[in-house]
């Protein structure tokens, strides 16, 4: 038998050639037939491309004595001095204390919310009783934070609030829910849950539909009830779904929104209620220290990406499911 001639330099030159020009054809055709995806894709690039990575050198602010007039790049460049000077700062540590609790605080309470609703609605067989429950659920995520806020003061007010006169008139007493650090606390957490739990359901009912109903139909014939099938079907079957947002909850841990805290907050409450988004907001904004507010939303950008990769890192270790 003849053997196999090797390929000669030239031959393996063609081959790879050759190679090239069909991985581009079929890139052509992949285009060609789904250039409509592509088209759409172009849309969502274009806005980050123009409000979010274009925006990013407004970041050097932080590093420059930034004057308004003098524009970005011709402000006088100031080092780290702005980074010493929020270090300085005794309100600084404050509110990033209060930043982290009361976002620990949100993840411990909140986070499981919307898994449990998704599960509950998940075993309601009556069809227009399921539809009416999630658009009630829905339906506090489209109200703004200022007016949830005077609902919450009309309720819970010392003095005036629905709540403490039911209380009152129990006799039990009013409670200062809007007055007391701690049950401000209480307030503010238990507000942000009726206002996303709802919204938040739609994730998890939408990862519950692939689950397999084969499954389930095979629990019922060994026997398996409600509990155990919830615990051993339908938790794995969304278990991806649940890694994924608790580690982007976890890399959020440093930022906190604005209006929340803002609307609730009172000057009884200041200790606890203080958070890097308000002191941004009085001491950057309303006292134009631009440099102060850049550095400390830079300071907070880092510790979200230290945040994000270590918890993805971890989770990655620990369970095998991970963001990437």
């Amino acid at each position: 038998m003849i053997g196999k001639r090797p390929l000669t330099g030239n031959a393996v030159v063609n081959s790879k050639s050759l190679l090239q020009v069909s991985t581009r054809k079929r890139r052509k055709s992949f285009i060609g037939l789904d250039w409509q995806l592509y088209a759409l894709l172009l849309l969502p690039m274009l806005y980050f491309l123009v409000f979010k990575y274009i925006p990013m050198y407004g970041v050097t602010i932080a590093f420059k004595e930034f004057n308004m007039f003098q524009g970005v790049w011709n402000s006088p460049w100031a080092g780290l001095d702005a980074f010493r000077e929020i270090f300085q700062m005794r309100d600084f540590y404050k509110v990033l204390r209060n930043t982290m609790m009361l976002n620990l605080l949100d993840l411990v309470v909140s986070f499981p919310s919307p898994i449990l609703l998704a599960l509950l609605l998940n075993e309601i067989r009556i069809k227009w009783f399921k539809k009416g429950a999630q658009t009630i659920l829905y339906l506090p995520h489209f109200i703004s934070w200022v007016i949830i806020g005077g609902m919450v003061y009309q309720l819970f007010s010392t003095n005036t609030g629905l709540v403490n006169h039911l209380l009152k008139g129990a006799g039990i007493g009013g409670i200062p829910f809007l007055t007391d650090p701690l049950y401000w606390v209480i307030t503010y957490v238990g507000s942000g849950v009726w206002q996303n739990a709802g919204w938040g359901t739609i994730i998890y009912l939408a990862a519950l539909t692939g689950i397999n109903r084969e499954l389930y139909e095979a629990a019922e014939v060994d026997g398996a009830g409600r509990l155990r099938k919830i615990w051993n079907i339908t938790l794995p079957g969304i278990k991806p779904t649940i890694m994924i947002l608790l580690i982007i909850n976890i890399g959020n841990m440093a930022s906190i929104g604005f209006e929340r805290p803002f609307v609730l907050g009172n000057p009884l409450v200041t200790d606890v209620s203080d958070v890097i988004s308000t002191f941004v907001y009085k001491v950057g904004v309303q006292s134009a220290r631009f440099t102060i507010a850049t550095a400390i939303g830079l300071f907070q950008a880092v510790v979200g990406l230290i945040f994000l990769l270590s918890s993805n890192y971890i989770s990655k270790k620990i369970t095998g499911q991970g963001i990437w």
